[in-house]
C-alpha cells in the first residue's frame, strides 16, 4: 500500500539547481527535440569557424598596437621646464604646449626598464606641470618602445601600471559573489571564464581571420549561452525554457540591427580604434562587426531576463498547482513588466554612461538635437541601445508563455502530487484512489 505524499517533499526540491518537480518524459522529449540538434549546429559551428589563432601582422606603432614592456619610475627631479625643452620631449598623456608657453616647472621622471631585452635600461619622460597624469617614485608604469626611433628616444612612458588595484579589485568581486551565492556562485564565477575563453580564443581571432562577424557572433554567443545556463542552473527542463526564449531573442535582435544597421547606413567605422582595425585587416566587415557586438553585448541581460521569468512561473505554479497556462502568464507577465522597466533603464544609461565624454563634446559645441542623433557615432549607440532593449522587452513575453505552456501542459509535477491525495484520481493511466 502506497503512502501518500506530503507537503515537505515537493517543496524540499526548490533549493536545488532544477525545478520544484520534474517535467513529464513526453516535455522532455520535446525540449530534446528543440536544443539537441540547435547544441549540434553550435558545436559544428565551433569547429567549423575555429581560427587558431590570430593572425601576424607587422606592428604599426600606433594606439594599442606597439611593443610595451613594463617599468618602474626611480627618480623624480623638478626642472624648469624651458630648460629640458619640454616641447620636444615626450609627455605623459598631454598635448604638449609649445616652448616657453608659458612658466612653471617640470617633472624629470627617470624611468627603469624592467622587462624585456632591455631589462635595466633607464630614460628621462619629462612630465609638465599641467598634465593630466603625474608620477611619483617608484610607481609601475607601462612603456612603449620603438625599434625604429633615434636610441634616446625608443623608450617613453604610455600608461601606468593598474594591475594590483585590478587584481584586487577582482579578488573583492569573486569572495562577495562565493559569500552570498555558494555554490551557484562559484559556478557563476566558472561561467564567467569560460564566457572569455571563448570571446578570446574564437570570437575575437576568427574575426581577424576573416570569418563573418555576424555569423562568429551568433556561434559564440550561442555557446556561451548554453554553457553559462546550463552550468549556472543545471541541466533541467527550467534552464532550457529560458535557453530557447533567450534565443528568440537573440534572433530577433540580430534581424532588427541588420535592418536598421543596413538602413541608417551604419560603417562600424567612427574612431581611432575601429579605423586602426580596419588599415590593418580591411577585410573585416566593420557592419558586421558592430552587429556582432549589438548581439554579444544584449545576450548578458537576456540571460537575466529569460532566467528570472522562467523561475518566477515556475514557483507560481509551485504556489498554486491549478493554475492554468493562461492564468501563470497573466502572473508571470505583471513579474516581468516591472523587469522591464529596470532592465531597459538600466540599459540605457548604461549606453549613456560609456558615451558621455561624446555628449559633452556635443553639448559644448551647442549642437542640436537633430545634428546630435544623426552623427553616426551617436546613431551607432541609439541603434545598439533600440534593438537591444527591444530584444529585451520581447523575451519577457516569448520565455513568460513558454514556461506557462511547459509547467501547465505538465501532468507528472506538483499539481500532479498535489491531487494525488483527492478521493478520486481520473487522469489517464494514472492509479484510482479511494478513501479507507
Amino acid at each position: 500500500m502506497t503512502s501518500p505524499h506530503t507537503d515537505p517533499e515537493p517543496h524540499g526540491h526548490s533549493h536545488s539547481h532544477g525545478p520544484a518537480a520534474p517535467v513529464s518524459k513526453h516535455l522532455r522529449k520535446v525540449i530534446a527535440a528543440v536544443l539537441i540538434p540547435f547544441a549540434t549546429a553550435v558545436v559544428v559551428g565551433l569547429v567549423v569557424l575555429w581560427p587558431g589563432g590570430a593572425p601576424p601582422h607587422e606592428r604599426t606603432g600606433v594606439g594599442f598596437d606597439r611593443q610595451t614592456q613594463q617599468g618602474k619610475v626611480v627618480n623624480i627631479d623638478k626642472v624648469d621646464c624651458k630648460d629640458v625643452n619640454a616641447a620636444q620631449t615626450p609627455i605623459s598623456g598631454a598635448t604638449t604646449p609649445p616652448s616657453g608657453s608659458g612658466p612653471g616647472l617640470c617633472e624629470k621622471a627617470t624611468v627603469e626598464v624592467t622587462t624585456g631585452h632591455d631589462k635595466g635600461r633607464t630614460f628621462v619622460e619629462i612630465v609638465q606641470p599641467d598634465a593630466p597624469r603625474q608620477l611619483h617614485e617608484g610607481q609601475g608604469v607601462v612603456v612603449a618602445y620603438a625599434p625604429d626611433a633615434p636610441h634616446d628616444l625608443q623608450y617613453s612612458v604610455t600608461d601606468v601600471n593598474r594591475k594590483f588595484p585590478m587584481t584586487l579589485l577582482a579578488g573583492i568581486f569573486a569572495l562577495v559573489v562565493i559569500a552570498v551565492g555558494r555554490m551557484r556562485g562559484v559556478m557563476a564565477l566558472v561561467a564567467l571564464a569560460v564566457s572569455f575563453a571563448v570571446l578570446t580564443l574564437f570570437i575575437l581571432p576568427a574575426i581577424l581571420q576573416g570569418s563573418n562577424p555576424l555569423l562568429v557572433a551568433v556561434v559564440g554567443a550561442s555557446a556561451i549561452m548554453l554553457i553559462a545556463l546550463y552550468m549556472c542552473h543545471g541541466l533541467t527542463a527550467r534552464t532550457s525554457v529560458a535557453v530557447i526564449g533567450t534565443l528568440i531573442s537573440l534572433l530577433l535582435i540580430g534581424l532588427l540591427g541588420s535592418l536598421f544597421i543596413g538602413w541608417a547606413s551604419l560603417t562600424g567605422n567612427t574612431d581611432d580604434s575601429t579605423g586602426l582595425i580596419h588599415g590593418l585587416y580591411p577585410h573585416i566587415d566593420m557592419s558586421g562587426l558592430l552587429l556582432a557586438g549589438v548581439i554579444i553585448g544584449s545576450l548578458g541581460v537576456l540571460d537575466d531576463v529569460t532566467v528570472t521569468q522562467t523561475s518566477a512561473v515556475w514557483e507560481l505554479h509551485q504556489a498554486n498547482p491549478t493554475m492554468g497556462a493562461r492564468g501563470l502568464y497573466r502572473a508571470g507577465i505583471r513579474i516581468g513588466r516591472d523587469h522591464i522597466a529596470s532592465v531597459v533603464n538600466t540599459l540605457v544609461l548604461a549606453y549613456a554612461g560609456a558615451a558621455l565624454p561624446l555628449l559633452l563634446l556635443f553639448s559644448i559645441a551647442q549642437s542640436s538635437v537633430g545634428t546630435v542623433t544623426n552623427s553616426e557615432l551617436v546613431a551607432e549607440e541609439i541603434v545598439r541601445t533600440l534593438v537591444g532593449s527591444i530584444g529585451l522587452v520581447a523575451s519577457v513575453p516569448v520565455t513568460t508563455v513558454l514556461a506557462a505552456l511547459v509547467v501547465s501542459a505538465d501532468r507528472t509535477g506538483v499539481g500532479a502530487e498535489a491531487g494525488a491525495s483527492a478521493p478520486v484520481r481520473t487522469g489517464k493511466g494514472r492509479r484510482r484512489r479511494t478513501k479507507p
